[in-house]
């Protein structure tokens, strides 16, 4: 948060992936340096056979039909885990998952962890080199987990007075077609939003990505998607330098709670 406010930040979202961990200490953080905050998590879903990534704001710790889901995406996630660390030994790399948990300062542990302690082994330079040749879907390494159905997971957001949103629709690899069959199907389901600001799109893509979502009646939000200082390249607030997320997407995001 002291990272937030140096660069102007305005409001914040913690969104760590299946977990609602960390939510009220960033509540208090952000609160000490005038930030506005929003609560909520991140989930890896299917639709109809293709692997996305959605955002679910507003989320609360405590009870409900997706917090509740939260832990079982969490074992599903262990599971994974072990049968990657297993592929790994198996391929010659001597990784434990105690290696693995000195990364994870949280109770959601996944691939970056494994990276990270294959990093430290020396194996790989980088996170991203060790995604890139062992962990990335297909990968030697890699192992399928469980998901939540994209629909299912719109519907339990919206059950549990949260707002779904598709993020980082880039890295999806859908061709024109099919994007437009997603975003139309999931926001009849009750999608909130699309993550048109990151710094995977270039300017056109943002703006054609606003488009398709006021068309559409929802949210186009934005984040730089800031993973901690020495993880990745984005930077809080800016992404890798060009990012300006408008007030107008806060504004449009509390807009869809009432739907």
């Amino acid at each position: 948060m002291e990272l937030a406010a140096e660069a102007g930040v305005a409001t914040m979202a913690l969104m760590d992936h299946d977990t609602l961990a960390g939510i009220v200490e960033a509540r208090e953080a952000a609160h000490s340096h005038d930030i506005e905050f929003i609560s909520g998590t991140e989930l890896s879903v299917d639709h109809r056979g293709t692997k996305m990534h959605m955002l679910v704001y507003f989320l609360e710790p405590g009870g409900g039909p997706l917090q509740d889901k939260l832990e079982w995406l969490r074992h599903e996630r262990s599971v994974r885990n072990t049968q990657i660390i297993k592929n790994l030994n198996e391929l010659g790399y001597e990784i434990s998952i105690d290696d693995v948990l000195r990364h994870a300062k949280g109770p959601s542990v996944g691939r970056p962890h494994i990276a990270d302690a294959l990093v430290e082994q020396g194996v790989f330079e980088t996170r991203n080199d060790a995604f890139a040749n062992l962990l990335n879907d297909g990968g030697a390494g890699y192992a399928e987990r469980s998901r939540l159905d994209a629909v299912e997971a719109v519907e339990l957001a919206r059950a549990s007075s949260a707002v779904p949103v598709i993020a980082h629709p880039a890295t999806i690899g859908y061709n024109r077609t099919e994007y437009a069959e997603a975003f139309r199907t999931l926001a009849n389901a009750g999608l909130g939003g699309i993550e048109a600001h990151h710094s995977l799109h270039d300017i056109p893509l943002r703006e054609s990505l606003t488009a398709t979502a006021h068309r559409l009646g929802i949210a186009a939000t934005g984040g730089s998607d800031f993973h901690g200082d020495s993880k990745r390249e984005y930077r809080i607030g800016v992404g890798t330098g060009d990012l300006r997320v408008p007030l107008s997407a806060v504004d449009e995001l509390r807009a869809q709670l009432d739907r």
